[in-house]
């Protein structure tokens, strides 16, 4: 009897053990996942977009590279402008579309125009389409590059500077460049 009650207790204390063990992981899990998808993944998805081009992210260069012009060759680069309800201040491109030659780099600009008596601080996303064409656009100088600061009623001219590379799908003779203006806090 002494040494059944015995095993009880020791299986017991094992049970617990378990339980305890158990009960850590389970709630250690989800505060681990959290942590992964909040603070690790955000920084991967955004080299893996860059690389890659998906989600329409567009690539940067740093100075005017020659590139072979195919003078022949000729593709239509429609801009669009979008602002989030909540940020008060118009946006649109200068000019709807441009024909471009792919290797030869362009400058076109977006206007800006904050329609209150506050500072209104925003950034712009680029977006490109189709997504196989955002790996060969790629932008020497924008806007969204940084976050801009709209004085109160002010306008602003912002400059954008391009290139569609040569290496371009033969297939893609349309580009639509997106951006869509945030407003930021700070």
């Amino acid at each position: 009897m002494l040494q059944q009650l015995c095993f009880m207790a020791e299986n017991l204390k094992t049970r617990s053990g378990i339980k305890k063990w158990f009960w850590i992981k389970l709630v250690s899990a989800p505060i681990f996942m959290f942590i992964f998808a909040v603070v690790i993944m955000p920084p991967i998805y955004d080299v893996f977009c860059e690389i890659t081009g998906f989600n329409g992210t567009s690539g940067r260069v740093d100075t005017e590279q020659e590139y072979e012009v195919k003078e022949d060759r000729k593709v239509d680069v429609s801009f669009f402008a979008m602002t989030m309800g909540s940020f008060p201040v118009q946006f649109n491109p200068k000019i709807k579309s441009m024909e471009v030659v792919p290797g030869k780099f362009y400058t076109t600009s977006y206007i800006a125009k904050n329609n209150t008596d506050q500072v209104v601080i925003g950034q712009a996303v680029p977006s490109v389409a189709p997504t196989d064409a955002a790996l060969h656009f790629k932008k020497l100088e924008c806007f969204c590059f940084n976050r801009q600061v709209f004085q109160p009623n002010e306008e602003l001219e912002m400059t954008l500077r391009f290139v569609v590379e040569p290496e371009l799908d033969e297939r893609i003779q349309d580009i639509s460049l997106s951006y869509n203006f945030f407003k930021l806090d700070k």
